[in-house]
């Protein structure tokens, strides 16, 4: 876990299937100033002795991470159904959610999902090359490429802990202001997802970044931490 001193409201940053804390360093570097947590969920970076986790068991982790001071919890990818799930639990701790595509399987227009392999090293290489390209994944550190796949269980029981049976929560009611964002050069499922939840949640709003991807940390930090910028100052300040 890394954490960053700061004034104003705590700030949590939880990353998505196949990623790790240290994936958002440019944009921690882009909120000094501000109070802010990454950590590894379990299975992937530092935390993959831990073991796996279900989608619950992460929302449990994340409170923890929480402690007793109110949070803004900021979701990539899958980070941002744990930080919805969190919300639901805790909402007395967290201000604001901003999750950023987060994926919404249990959509009846989802589309369907791959058939795994059944070898979950070669599952965790499928998802990445679908990522970020066959070129890409050929150029990465033999270290690397060995890493993703041994955190190959974590991404099983993630994609099975967000495709039911059901939706993990129901967004009708969600409890606090969400913030649900999308890139603009994303897939139509994540747009389109990104919205869904934003109509749904009594305290929702959409956004969508101009010229970002689904990997908005990586290619385009200092807008994704612009977004967080203008989110904090609306939450309440620090306990």
């Amino acid at each position: 876990m890394v954490c960053q001193e700061g004034d104003g409201p705590q700030i949590v940053i939880v990353h998505g299937g196949l990623d790790r804390a240290s994936s958002f360093g440019r944009v921690a570097r882009q909120l000094r100033g501000h109070r802010l947590i990454r950590y590894d969920r379990r299975g992937y970076g530092r935390s993959r002795a831990a073991g796996t986790a279900s989608l619950e068991g992460h929302s449990q982790d994340l409170i923890e991470v929480m402690g007793d001071r109110p949070s803004v919890l900021v979701g990539h990818s899958l980070g941002g159904v744990v930080c919805l799930l969190a919300a639901t639990r805790r909402p007395e701790l967290v201000t604001t959610v901003i999750a950023y595509e987060a994926p919404t399987p249990w959509l009846d227009w989802w589309p369907g999902g791959h058939a795994p392999p059944r070898d979950p090293g070669d599952e965790a290489e499928a998802f990445m090359r679908r990522m970020i390209g066959d070129d890409l994944w050929q150029r990465l550190p033999e270290r690397t490429r060995s890493d993703r796949r041994a955190e190959g269980p974590a991404l099983r029981l993630d994609m099975a802990s967000i495709r039911g049976p059901g939706a993990p929560l129901d967004v009708s009611v969600f409890p606090v202001p969400l913030i649900s964002a999308a890139g603009s050069e994303s897939t139509w499922w994540h747009l389109r997802g990104a919205q869904a939840l934003a109509e749904a949640a009594p305290q929702g709003s959409y956004e969508e970044i101009t010229g970002a991807g689904h990997g908005i940390h990586l290619t385009h930090a200092r807008l994704f931490s612009e977004l967080i910028a203008r989110v904090v100052p609306r939450s309440g300040s620090s306990a």
